[in-house]
């Protein structure tokens, strides 16, 4: 079994969080994965109101007895979500672990802590994660440049995030990014990670909430059929690439603002997606690493897989086989 940092300190077995993703992080999919060993993370700004996280917490704990946590997305808007009674909800219920991400945690942290509950930030950049670990996050999530949603301005695959993030953090720290596979586990273990972040993956699974056409459709996917829009206003995002996205792309690039995309983007046409089953009602998150997924299993055999193929990675790069292949040559 692969321990470090995090599944010691976050009470779960095996180094695997599934992503707080927008519309699909629900109880079903949460519970499979922390049954499994994994963290399963429920997305708050899914739920229609306070009551209804509630609601759906206490279901999530009638299909689970392992540690599970809560997404918390923080926007800035002109009409912002309950914030604070969100986050009374979760404390009230009791969650231990809460994944923090988007706009300023401060706030949120203090809250929180003090209620014994332990919270990840999420990150793009190792900058944001060393401001996250001096607000006192338990640890924090670093989202490569190949993640699905918003990736930041900066561009830094994981390759070179990982590491650095390395470096500089003394708090654990979970890789996020372009990982669906035991393959990418080891690696982002071997680059000083204390795990890894998949949203993608998980999407492709049996309780996932979204309909089976898009499932199918992340199927069939390569890594090319991603798209980035928003470049031109600075809040980049990765999405499917389909009719919409490159409306919205044409649209900027000719020097439109948000206002002129802004019914392309409506979160109520990508929630659409998900629950009608067509690709180009709107525009809808997705990562490159849908190019690595094959197969829609259940989610506890994606945790279980993950880890035995990772294991199997680590223990073949052994000292005795870099000499082994070396005598070969």
């Amino acid at each position: 079994m692969l321990k470090t940092r995090f599944t010691e300190e976050f009470g779960v077995d095996h180094p695997i969080v599934q992503g707080g993703m927008m519309h699909v992080g629900r109880a079903e999919l949460a519970a499979a994965v922390s049954d499994a060993g994994g963290l399963g993370i429920i997305t708050a700004l899914t739920q229609p109101s306070p009551e209804a996280l509630g609601r759906e917490i206490a279901r999530c704990r009638t299909m689970t007895d392992k540690p599970f946590g809560v997404n918390l997305t923080l926007t800035l808007s002109i009409n912002p979500p309950p914030y604070e009674e969100l986050r009374q909800v979760i404390i009230d219920s009791g969650v231990p672990i809460v994944e923090t991400a988007g706009s300023d945690p401060t706030v949120h942290v203090e809250h929180l802590k003090a209620n014994g509950i332990k919270v990840i930030h999420k990150c793009t950049s190792v900058r944001h994660a060393l401001k996250a670990q001096a607000l006192g996050a338990d640890a924090v999530s670093i989202d490569g440049f190949e993640c699905a949603g918003h990736p930041g301005e900066d561009d830094i695959p994981g390759l070179v995030l990982i590491p650095a993030a390395a470096d500089a953090l003394s708090i654990p720290f979970i890789a996020s990014g372009g990982f669906a596979d035991g393959r990418g586990l080891a690696a982002a273990l071997a680059l000083g990670a204390d795990g890894i972040n998949m949203g993608t993956r998980f999407m492709c699974t049996q309780e996932s909430p979204i309909h089976q056409n898009i499932k199918e459709r992340i199927v069939a996917a390569s890594e090319l059929d991603t798209q980035l829009i928003f470049r031109q206003l600075r809040n980049t995002m990765r999405v499917s690439r389909n009719t919409v996205s490159e409306e919205v792309v044409e649209i900027l690039n000719k020097g439109g603002r948000f206002k002129d995309v802004k019914e392309l983007v409506a979160g109520t046409r990508g929630r659409k997606v998900y629950e009608d089953g067509d690709a180009e009602l709107g525009t809808w998150t997705v990562g490159m690493v849908q190019g690595l997924i094959n197969d829609i299993p259940p989610a506890g055999e994606v945790v279980r897989r993950t880890v035995h193929e990772a294991e199997t990675r680590l223990l073949g790069l052994t000292r005795e086989t870099f000499v082994d292949r070396a005598e070969a040559v």
